[in-house]
């Protein structure tokens, strides 16, 4: 679990090529416990942006792997031997087995990354859940998704704050809940659906939040990250 309230802020450096990405980072060192590295940025630099970024800062690793249990367990394989990675995630909706595949690849080495599932993204509403064929609320299969990482041996799982506090009662307390799709109250939704400011997020139960654009588009980032920050430490003061 993250303790210092900088440690719970995760920062995406959803950027193009690594410059951009490796000055946003310089720009907050110190202020973020994390940095969340994209299928973008991955596609276009590979691990040369690890090497770079792990010594300003711990690596989520943001890929999503979504496939059969074999190329799971392989991916999440490669993906554990590359610098300064802290966190990798993975679709729950692959289903148990790819979950399972994933723990097994890792689960002997002396200290693995820490495995997520993606439940619902958070640009997802109930409309555009009915079309992929998931009937229902999305917390509700946000809720379910969770359950069954958890069953599969997974550290934790990535959810909006909207299903926070289910997955909490379900789950237990040391199961990790990272929390996407966090916008301060001063900023527009973009492409997300099921948003939450930080101090929501925080109260709701999330042990880290994954703050992109409000920070990164911002005109001084730092002094961005910085107030989320506080709004952080101040959440946590009040329980």
């Amino acid at each position: 679990m993250a303790f210092h309230p900088r440690e719970k802020l995760i920062v995406a450096l959803d950027y193009p090529s690594l410059a951009p990405a490796l000055a946003m980072a310089r720009q907050l060192e110190g202020l973020a416990g994390c940095f969340k590295i994209g299928s973008q940025l991955f596609a276009a630099e590979g691990p040369r942006a690890l090497e770079k970024l792990a010594r300003i800062g711990g690596i989520f690793l943001d890929l999503k792997f979504h496939d059969i249990p074999n190329t799971v367990a392989g991916a999440v394989r490669a993906a554990a031997d590359l610098p300064g990675v802290r966190f990798l995630d993975l679709h729950t909706l692959g289903g148990l087995e790819p979950m399972r595949a994933a723990v097994e690849a890792i689960r002997a080495r002396k200290s693995p990354p820490q495995l997520l599932g993606v439940t619902i993204l958070t640009s997802h509403d109930e409309q555009s859940l009915r079309r992929v064929g998931l009937a229902g609320k999305a917390a509700a299969n946000a809720l379910r998704l969770a359950k069954l990482a958890k069953l599969a041996g997974l550290d934790g799982v990535v959810a909006s704050a909207q299903e926070v506090r289910p997955i909490r009662r379900a789950c237990g307390p040391d199961f990790l809940l990272v929390v996407p799709g966090i916008r301060p109250a001063s900023a527009g939704l973009q492409d997300q659906v099921r948003v939450a400011t930080p101090s929501e997020a925080i109260r709701a139960g999330a042990d880290y939040l994954v703050v992109g654009r409000p920070i990164t588009g911002a005109p001084a980032p730092a002094s961005a990250a910085a107030a989320i920050v506080a709004e952080i430490q101040q959440a946590l003061a009040r329980g």
